[in-house]
C-alpha cells in the first residue's frame, strides 16, 4: 500500500487557493471528489469530471462520454510525482482544479488534508471571475450590491467572509467523518 501525496490547485487564483492532502494509493477518483469537496468547502451541487490522460471519469454517462470514477483509482491515474489531472466542478461556473502527484510513500493512513491556502470560493458565485467581483463588492460598503450580497451569503458583516482564512483542524474533522471507514 502507498499514500499518495497531491496538491489540489483552483485554477486561474491570484492569490492561488489550494490545499495538499495524503490519499491511499488505491483510493478512487470518486473518493477524491469527495475530498475535494469537502477540502474547498463545496456543496455537492453541480456535475463533476475528471480529465485523465485516458479519458474523463465522473458519474457514468456515455452522452458525456464520462466513465465511472468509482472505479479508477488514483494511483492508476497519477503514477510518478509530477503526473497531473483536471478536475471540473460546476460546468456552469468552470471551477477548474489541477490535481498534481507530488510524492508517493510506502504505507497507507486515512484521507487527510496537510496544508492549504484560502478559503474555497462560496458555492454558485460565477467562476473565478464573479468571485472577484464579489470579494470587491464585500470590500466596498458603498458598492450598490453590496447588501444584496450580504444577504446571499447569509452574511451581517462583510467580515464574517475571510478569503485569507483556511481552517486546516475543520476541514480535517470533516474528512475524517465522510472517510472513518478507510
Amino acid at each position: 500500500m502507498t499514500t499518495l501525496t497531491l496538491k489540489i490547485t483552483l485554477a486561474d487564483t491570484d492569490p492561488e487557493i489550494w490545499r495538499r492532502v495524503a490519499v491511499p494509493g488505491d483510493f478512487s477518483l470518486a473518493d477524491l471528489h469527495e475530498l475535494i469537496q469537502d477540502s474547498f468547502g463545496w456543496e455537492r451541487s453541480h456535475l463533476w469530471v475528471f480529465n485523465a490522460a485516458d479519458g474523463a471519469h465522473g458519474l457514468p454517462d456515455p452522452e458525456l462520454g464520462h466513465e465511472d470514477a468509482r472505479a479508477k483509482r488514483v494511483g492508476d491515474v497519477l503514477r510518478n510525482p509530477g503526473d497531473k489531472l483536471n478536475y471540473l466542478y460546476d460546468f456552469g461556473d468552470d471551477w477548474l482544479h489541477e490535481v498534481t502527484l507530488e510524492a508517493i510513500e510506502p504505507g497507507t493512513g486515512p484521507p487527510r488534508c496537510l496544508d492549504g491556502r484560502r478559503a474555497g470560493p462560496p458555492e454558485d458565485c460565477g467562476g473565478v471571475g464573479g468571485y472577484e467581483e464579489l470579494l470587491d463588492t464585500l470590500a466596498d460598503p458603498s458598492h450598490e450590491d453590496h447588501e444584496e450580497t450580504l444577504d446571499w451569503l447569509g452574511l451581517e458583516t462583510a467580515g464574517e467572509f475571510d478569503p485569507a482564512a483556511f481552517d486546516l483542524a475543520a476541514v480535517n474533522r470533516t474528512l475524517a467523518g465522510r472517510f472513518r471507514s478507510e
